[in-house]
């Protein structure tokens, strides 16, 4: 699940903010401006969740100014382009992911996006950057379970990593079929001109898909063993599972990355065996058709003492010559498998 979202298919956004809630036993209570968001925190029964979506310098500083941020995590969240990560700021905790999403386009291409979560007592607050659609429906589904909701800011930390490491499936479903695609036309012995150009974007966007996962094995691993009381003991084992699914993504992905790298050089040595069928079989041509080429060169030359251009049935012993040795030429090079 994830975090900051509504039910809509297009959240809709007003001055950088998604959405900025109270909830009481896991139960949404209010709506709460940004500007009354650290009077709100003083209510120590009341959990904030607050979304922001490409926030400007000046929500931010308000953000900062409610919840008593880090200056180093408010300046990673403005500018974005983060690697995952996770690091503890005092009494708080800023994690980096980087979500990814199918394009809309025919082709399978990737869109990527980031979103910086920070976490503290009784308030979460996530900092989209990227394509609104990759949040669609958390946070209506946390609402539906507010006996997890209740739990405060672990269960929704959590609910944001799975959400978004479960978007990695799909995404690896469709270039896994496009491989398969990519394998038929490379093994059907029609060479077919855009399969190379396919498995190189293939393999970069599976390279793309590994930057992303790879360093969020570490910070989900981090979080299942993390001593804070931000993240109860009994909310850890929630990310040791995010963990496994991670590992398990990324497993896919080398086992992508394998496949596509021997489909490319599948694809290479057929198209090199296709050129020297090719070679071989111009050579052969070039060889039958040098044998009338000879003789008729020879013929074509002025000269007048010729024994042969003064015999009667020298011009059609001639021609039937160089048909037989043309047709021994042809058959000879049928059976090696030149032609």
């Amino acid at each position: 699940m994830t975090l900051d979202n509504l039910d809509e298919s297009s959240p809709p956004v007003h001055n950088g903010v998604i959405n900025s809630a109270a909830y009481l036993n896991g139960v949404r209570v209010a709506d709460v401006s940004i500007g009354e968001l650290g009077l709100a925190w003083r209510d120590l029964d009341r959990f904030l969740w607050v979304g922001l979506y490409e926030p400007g310098e000046e929500l931010l500083a308000q953000i900062k100014q409610a919840f008593g941020l880090h200056d180093l995590a408010i300046e990673d969240a403005q500018r974005a382009h983060q690697r995952p990560k996770l690091e503890v700021y005092d009494d708080s905790l800023f994690v980096v992911m980087r979500t990814a999403r199918l394009s809309d386009g025919g082709e399978h291409r990737i869109e990527f996006g980031e979103t910086h979560v920070f976490l503290g007592p009784r308030f979460l607050v996530t900092v989209r950057h990227g394509s609104l659609k990759s949040h669609v429906g958390l946070r209506a589904r946390c609402e539906a379970t507010p006996q997890l909701l209740a739990k405060g800011e672990g269960f929704v930390l959590h609910a944001l990593m799975d959400f978004i490491v479960d978007q990695y499936f799909p995404i690896l479903d469709a270039l896994e079929k496009e491989l398969d695609d990519l394998e038929e036309q490379i093994f059907s012995g029609r060479f077919v001109r855009n399969v190379t150009s396919r498995l190189y974007h293939l393999r970069r966007d599976l390279l793309s898909l590994k930057q992303a996962v790879t360093p969020l094995m570490e910070v989900s691993s981090q979080l299942s063993r993390i001593d804070s009381p931000l993240i109860p003991p009994d909310t850890r084992r929630y990310f040791q599972d995010v963990h496994d699914h991670v590992i398990r993504i990324a497993d896919l992905i080398d086992g992508l990355q394998q496949l596509s790298h021997l489909a490319l050089d599948a694809n290479l040595a057929l198209i090199s065996v296709a050129q020297n069928d090719d070679t071989k079989r111009l050579a052969a041509w070039a060889a039958i058709l040098a044998v009338p080429t000879l003789v008729a060169g020879l013929y074509g030359m002025n000269f007048k003492f010729m024994p042969e251009t003064e015999w009667r049935y020298g011009y059609p012993v001639v021609v039937i010559v160089m048909f037989m040795i043309c047709g021994f030429l042809y058959r000879w090079f049928r059976k090696v498998g030149w032609l």
